[in-house]
This record gives structure tokens, C-alpha cells and sequence, in this order.
């Protein structure tokens, strides 16, 4: 059963209370934190674009430099540099925008869609979040001579690639998979093999799919997420963080001793989402100068003044872990 975890607490009362579960591994794989239904297959949905780029990479796609892969990787935000990199790497495969099989969309970041609206422009396919992944897909059906029209099919050979490269990362036995909301085939996942399987990452040898990765999104942190973002505001205020989020209240991450964490909010509330991983890292020991707790406090407004806050609930993870 899962646990509350974050409280919404306006004017010294509790208003609201998200409840979901909590994973955290040792670098050995071993379990070191289990609060709620860690053990039951969740839908990842964007934290699994670290493993499906894993196995792109394994099956001929090659960026041209780190910036290609964090988009390959990315929940942008259509931010000029995020859209131009989709069609940097549509154009060097001799693809079109109009083969992307993702929905069209405007740009999630405020800014750029207040811009695209005022000039009149249309949705696009290449300003959705998930346009990078699906460019980079593109390019790995070009390089292995794969239909390109189809690729979403989960009998395409790059899902059948994705689905294999997720069960040997994760270890989860084989299940019944859904369809993301950008149409790709989603492989569920229970949060203690997320958890292994992001820490694996940042252990894994130079050079391998896995490490390559790792590297693209902590180096390029802004690519794989956009302005404001909790995964770019968390990578830097802890150098050397992997952290990815996923829609409905999911995030992975591992920090560089191979310490790996996945969560779940049951709701969905993106708004429970900074506040819990920023608890869990002060509680893991994370040493930021006091950064990740000042992000993790999301404040609550009333009549244009902070009046409370979200946060994860004092004591929920119980005895700090040891350094």
C-alpha cells in the first residue's frame, strides 16, 4: 500500500497530502528504502528514455555529440535550441519533421509558446516533448535500412530492440505494455528495478551505451529538460546528479556513487514531485550547500505573500542514511 509522502501545509495547517512510494538502492543493488508498493510495475512513461536510448545506441545510432544525444534522451520544453537540434538531426539522416509520428504541439515552456502563438505559427510535431526521441528512433531505422513509417508498431524492429534492452536493464519480468502519450509502446516497471537500472548507468565502464548516456544528459542537463525545469534546477545544484522525470509523478535517479532512487506519486501531481526528491536527497546525505532543500521547498502563495509550503512530510523516510 502506498504512504503519504508530501504535504501541502497553508497558513500551519495541512491542506493536502500526495501519497505514492518510494525506492532507494546502494550502490551494490541492494535495497536501502522501501516505503510503499515499490515491488508493483508502474508506468515509468519519460524516465524510461534513458533505456530506450541505450538501445538506439546499441543498434547503430551515433550523435555527432552529446547535445545529440540529451535530445534523444529529452522531455523538452520546444525552446528554440531543443527544436533546433530535432531538426539537426532529422536533416543529417535526410528525414522530414513530417515523419516524426509523434502528436503536433506547441511548446510547453511559457516563453516560447507566448513567441510561436504571436507569430501566428502552427502546432508542430517537432515542438512536442518527446520530438528528440523520435527523431533519434528515426535516425537508428535509417542506419539499420528499418521502415521508417511504422516505427511505432511495437512489432517495428526498434521496439522489439527497446523492449529487449529494458528487460535486460531492469530485470523485470516480461508483462503486458501500454502506449505512452506520445504513441510509443511503454514497458512497465516496478520502482526497485528503476532504481537498479538508473544506477547501473552511472557505474557503467567509459564508453558504454549506458555511460555515454549518463554523460550526454548531466553534461547537457538544460537539452534534456529546458528552463526551469526540476531535472536541470536538481543536476545543478548536485554536480554529477542523474535525475529524469517522468509524467504522473515519476522521477529516476542515481548519484555518482551508484545511490539509486525511483518514485512514484499515486496522483500524478507534478507539484509533489520537486519537493519528495529533494527530501529524499537530503535525506540519502546529499551535499549540496543547502540548494536541494531551498528548491525542494515549494512555496504556497495567499493574496501575493508566502503563506506555507509542499514539502516532503518531516520524518517520512525515518532515520537519515548513514554516510
Amino acid at each position: 500500500m502506498s504512504v503519504e509522502l508530501v504535504e501541502l501545509v497553508r497558513s500551519g495547517f495541512r491542506e493536502s497530502v500526495h501519497r505514492g512510494s518510494v525506492a532507494v538502492v546502494a550502490p551494490d543493488g541492494e535495497s536501502i528504502l522501501e516505503l510503499g508498493e515499490v515491488h508493483i510495475p508502474i508506468y515509468p512513461r519519460s524516465a524510461n528514455k534513458p533505456m530506450q536510448a541505450v538501445a538506439m545506441l546499441r543498434n547503430g545510432f551515433e550523435p555527432v555529440d552529446v547535445d545529440e544525444l540529451a535530445i534523444a534522451t529529452a522531455s523538452h520544453l520546444g525552446e528554440r535550441r531543443h527544436v533546433a537540434l530535432v531538426r539537426r538531426l532529422l536533416d543529417a539522416h535526410g528525414l522530414t519533421e513530417d515523419q516524426l509520428l509523434c502528436p503536433p504541439d506547441f511548446p510547453s515552456d511559457d516563453q516560447a509558446r507566448a513567441e510561436v502563438l504571436t507569430n501566428g505559427a502552427r502546432a508542430r510535431r517537432a515542438y512536442m516533448n518527446c520530438s528528440g526521441k523520435h527523431a533519434a528512433m528515426l535516425a537508428t531505422c535509417v542506419a539499420n535500412d528499418w521502415p521508417t513509417e511504422n516505427y511505432l508498431d511495437p512489432t517495428h524492429p526498434m521496439q522489439l530492440a527497446v523492449i529487449d534492452t529494458i528487460a535486460e536493464l531492469t530485470g523485470e519480468p516480461e508483462s503486458e505494455f501500454g502506449i505512452d502519450g506520445c504513441g510509443l509502446p511503454i514497458v512497465p516497471v516496478s520502482l526497485t528495478n528503476l532504481a537498479r537500472a538508473v544506477a547501473a548507468f552511472v557505474t557503467a565502464p567509459a564508453e558504454s551505451p549506458e555511460r555515454r548516456v549518463a554523460d550526454a544528459i548531466r553534461a547537457q542537463p538544460y537539452v534534456m529538460s529546458g528552463t526551469g525545469a526540476d531535472d536541470l534546477q536538481l543536476m545543478t545544484a548536485v554536480p554529477g546528479l542523474l535525475c529524469k522525470a517522468g509524467a504522473e509523478g515519476v522521477h529516476v535517479g542515481a548519484l555518482p556513487d551508484g545511490t539509486g532512487f525511483a518514485l512514484k506519486i499515486d496522483d500524478g501531481a507534478d507539484r509533489a514531485r520537486m519537493p519528495l526528491t529533494a527530501g529524499l536527497l537530503d535525506w540519502i546525505g546529499v551535499d549540496s550547500g543547502g540548494a536541494v532543500t531551498e528548491i525542494g521547498a515549494q512555496p504556497v502563495n495567499g493574496g501575493g505573500a508566502r503563506v506555507g509550503v509542499i514539502r516532503a512530510i518531516p520524518g517520512v523516510f525515518g532515520r537519515r542514511v548513514e554516510s
